[in-house]
């Protein structure tokens, strides 16, 4: 197998963000990055471009005894979004997911009390949305996210990743506007390879990178 391509997760987003110049400096672009472990990337990305750093809550839908598998994945607003193949493949059966939803909509909303203590999201109509994460397996998340944000009317959004799926970074092209996807390895394998420290990020580090983004978005206005 080939090298690791980052050092760990922010080292990915110094390397993501010289991808994305040229979105630097537009006062309508916002990051948002996908929790846990897109978030210390989106921070490198918002620092980079010198643009706010937000965060939207999405929920994998694991396959239970294969958590890391994901069978789909839950967004703010009601968004579900489902993996017919792995469905299918594993013979899931709608009560299965509706229960293993029901209890991430459980920490979803607990994850949104955690991170935004009460705010709402910002305005995002009519902005540019980077959609940031640590990477890209079956993309589940990533397309609930942009789901639930085409709600919100956004005039552009991008996918922002360090690493993925060759074939679910060229899915997701029809769903996003943009996708940067700065490495497809082939075979892909898992999002953590490609890292050589991917430690689980904590909510304590995702509410530490939050703060300091709006202390230095505070001093750069």
């Amino acid at each position: 197998m080939d090298e690791p391509f980052f050092r760990d997760r922010r080292d990915a987003g110094r390397q993501l963000a010289a991808a994305l110049t040229r979105y630097a400096g537009d006062p309508n672009v916002i990051i948002l990055g996908l929790p846990r472990g897109g978030v210390p990337v989106a921070f490198e990305v918002s620092l980079a471009l010198a643009s706010p750093l937000d965060v939207f809550v999405v929920r994998k839908l694991g396959v239970p005894g294969h958590r890391e598998l994901a069978m789909g994945a839950i967004a703010s607003g009601g968004v579900r979004v489902l993996n017919p193949d792995v469905m299918e493949v594993l013979h899931i059966s709608p009560m299965v997911v509706d229960a293993v939803a029901e209890q991430e909509e459980r920490e979803l909303e607990r994850q949104e009390r955690e991170y935004r203590s009460g705010a709402p999201l910002p305005n995002l109509e009519s902005k540019t949305v980077i959609i940031v994460d640590d990477g890209l397996a079956t993309g589940s998340t990533m397309r609930a996210a942009v789901k639930a944000l085409r709600q919100h009317q956004p005039a552009r959004i991008v996918v922002a990743v360090p690493v993925g799926s060759a074939e679910t970074c060229s899915d997701l092209r029809a769903e996003a506007d943009d996708v940067v996807c700065l490495h497809a390895p082939d075979p892909f394998q898992a999002v953590s390879l490609w890292y050589e420290e991917f430690f689980q990020t904590s909510d304590h580090e995702v509410q530490h990178f939050l703060e300091l983004a709006r202390e230095t978005s505070a001093r750069q206005r």
